[in-house]
């Protein structure tokens, strides 16, 4: 097995950069991710963490699937099929973030409103958690639907090839070594309708959620996993199941 991608998300459901190289650290999620979420006009926000019900996602506004983007830190270039590209400098440019994403969102919900910092990552989860997903069980799923279903829908930290479909429901509780960094796996990860849209198109195209069920009796799509030994990591690293 080895590591085919790293990816983060700077603001939460508003675009992916893919990584040629990350530093893993102990309890910490992947440096950079989800370290913004925008808020919407009915979010009732914690201290800290909040549920993703307070933000806007691709769940409730497909659309934001299509978000591509670029940069460093807080200096990024947001892209998408159907709007002219946006460079913003965060938190400075709030407003206009806000303006940009909402034509993108659902005209009949609660419309974007704040920009929110994370400093520890506005992840799905509130434990400082990497999702890790499996090429061969994404092919599984796309036989299932009878076309080449893509990575982004999954929004995943990290991408793996060479286990055997499903492998991964067998590493509960289990270490990997990624390079020189060590993840225990955690949890599996239940998924939304997010994955139904096209992130070409931000359109929903594929009833992911009804494959899922009908063929694996679950929603469930990747795992969760813990970094317990830091270290860099690259794609092409080799993973080695340790314990």
């Amino acid at each position: 097995m080895h590591l085919a991608q790293i990816s983060r998300y700077p603001i939460k459901s508003v675009g992916v950069q893919d990584l040629a190289e990350a530093l893993l650290e102990k309890g910490r999620i992947l440096a950079g991710d989800r370290r913004w979420a925008v808020a919407h006009e009915a979010a009732k926000l914690s201290d800290g963490w909040s549920h993703c019900s307070n933000f806007i996602r691709g769940g409730k506004a497909p659309r934001l699937m299509a978000i591509t983007c670029e940069g460093e830190g807080d200096q990024l270039t947001l892209h998408h099929p159907d709007q002219a590209s946006l460079a913003i400098s965060l938190p400075g440019d709030a407003e206009d973030l806000i303006a940009w994403l909402t034509p993108l969102t659902e005209a009949n919900r609660a419309a974007p409103a704040k920009l929110v910092p994370a400093a520890t990552g506005m992840t799905d989860n509130k434990n400082p958690w990497l999702s890790l997903l499996s090429q061969s069980s994404l092919d599984a799923l796309s036989h299932k639907a009878g076309k080449e279903l893509e990575r982004r829908r999954f929004r995943a930290n990290l991408w793996l090839e060479g286990a055997a479909p499903w492998e991964e429901w067998n590493w509960m509780g289990r270490t990997l070594r990624i390079g020189e960094a060590e993840l225990k796996i955690t949890d599996r990860i239940e998924r939304c309708t997010a994955t139904m849209a096209n992130p070409a198109t931000g359109k929903p195209d594929t009833q992911t959620l009804k494959l899922l069920e009908e063929n694996w009796g679950h929603k469930d799509f990747g795992v969760f996993a813990e970094v317990t030994k830091s270290g860099p990591i690259r794609p092409g690293d080799p993973i080695t199941l340790i314990s």
